[in-house]
């Protein structure tokens, strides 16, 4: 039985309104250099007006109870779906084909799915309920989904969304009752399955070679890491300061976008970079803690796949910049310049406030 609506978790939307601010700060000081000569505030503006955005986006669906969003699941997976094939008909922008021009903006129907995903599983597995246990029955068909969604972004291509999707389902899928030797078999083929891909493609294993040894590739394949791995050594405890970092200064790509958090590293030091994995944990916690304390499977489901959505896509992140992971291509939630990442992050967050005004012990 659901409880009467109370307030919102507090937690969760102070910890993401802080790192939405942090966001901010580090893309005007990250791009500023890149865009003195013509415009230093471009990448500032356009920023404050999706996060200006996101914010309504975010309390909008903080108002809308998350049981009403039941009808139009299907719809917005459709949706999705077929944005995702729409995509691919696009002229690539650097090697890949991962936006949608729609006038003065641009989406990225990767990170709809990532929402609609979440969605359509939280709705699928509540309603499935012991037949979880059975393999072609059960769960077989939503993995052949899965598979197709992961083929069509892997066609862009996108191996980091790829596995921020697949993580977050193997989640849901564990959380909703998989059988363990369901579970192992979905592990060890999806490790054969990334393997093949990172084989299949030379530029995924030059990102391997460069993770594994990048001093002995410093002006190819290592480069990237290893000035990422600059920017945080020099950071030390307290940082250079804002606005101070060197690294992005030309010599480390993707500074407001993939590798943002090296330069956080570098201006705010290790007191700052540590600050925003804590923030992140904090989310985590409340996150799951709503799931825990849900009256019903949906809303369960709904938080553990949105937490782990955001947390996971973190985690990678992070991972790729210290150098625990290779590069695969993939923002900080709430921190990295980007619109439709942001967009729909918030809009996650606010279904987790809502859900959060039905939980016992917020």
């Amino acid at each position: 039985m659901r409880l009467k609506k109370g307030e919102p978790d507090l937690w969760i939307f102070f910890t993401t309104m802080l790192l939405l601010v942090i966001g901010i700060v580090m893309v005007f000081s990250a791009s500023y250099y890149d865009t003195l000569e013509n415009d230093p505030y471009f990448y500032l503006r356009k920023q404050l007006m999706w996060a200006a955005l996101s914010f309504v986006a975010m309390l909008v669906m903080m108002k809308i109870d998350y049981f009403r969003l039941k009808p139009y699941i299907n719809f917005i997976f459709a949706v999705a779906f077929i944005l995702l094939i729409v995509v691919l008909f696009y002229e690539p922008v650097q090697g890949s084909r991962r936006w949608i021009k729609l006038g003065f903006i641009n989406i990225q129907p990767s990170e709809i799915m990532k929402l609609s995903l979440v969605l359509f599983l939280a709705k699928k597995l509540s309603e499935i309920g012991a037949r979880i246990k059975h393999f072609f029955t059960g769960i077989g068909p939503y993995l052949l989904l899965l598979g197709l969604v992961g083929g069509l972004i892997m066609l862009e291509p996108d191996l980091g969304t790829t596995l921020v999707i697949a993580g977050t389902a193997c989640v849901l899928l564990i959380v909703a009752g998989l059988r363990l030797r369901h579970f192992f078999v979905l592990a060890f083929s999806g490790l054969a399955v990334v393997g093949a891909l990172i084989l299949a493609d030379l530029n995924r294993i030059n990102r391997i070679i460069g993770f594994l040894d990048p001093w002995s590739h410093a002006s190819k394949e290592g480069y990237q890491l290893i000035n990422s791995l600059y920017a945080l050594g020099s950071g030390g405890l307290f940082g250079m300061g804002l606005g101070n970092s060197r690294q992005k200064l030309d010599y480390l790509p993707e500074q407001n976008t993939d590798f943002i958090y090296a330069i956080l590293g570098e201006e705010l030091g290790f007191i700052g970079a540590f600050l925003v994995v804590l923030l992140f944990c904090l989310f985590a916690w409340r996150g799951y803690r709503l799931a825990l304390t849900c009256p019903d499977l949906f809303g369960s489901f709904l938080a553990v796949g949105i937490t782990t959505t955001i947390v996971l896509q973190a985690f990678i992140n992070m991972g790729v910049v210290t150098g625990l992971l290779p590069i695969t291509g993939i923002g900080l939630p709430f921190i990295s310049y980007g619109g439709s990442s942001l967009l729909f992050s918030m809009s996650g967050v606010g279904i987790l406030l809502n859900i959060s005004r039905y939980c016992s012990n917020p």
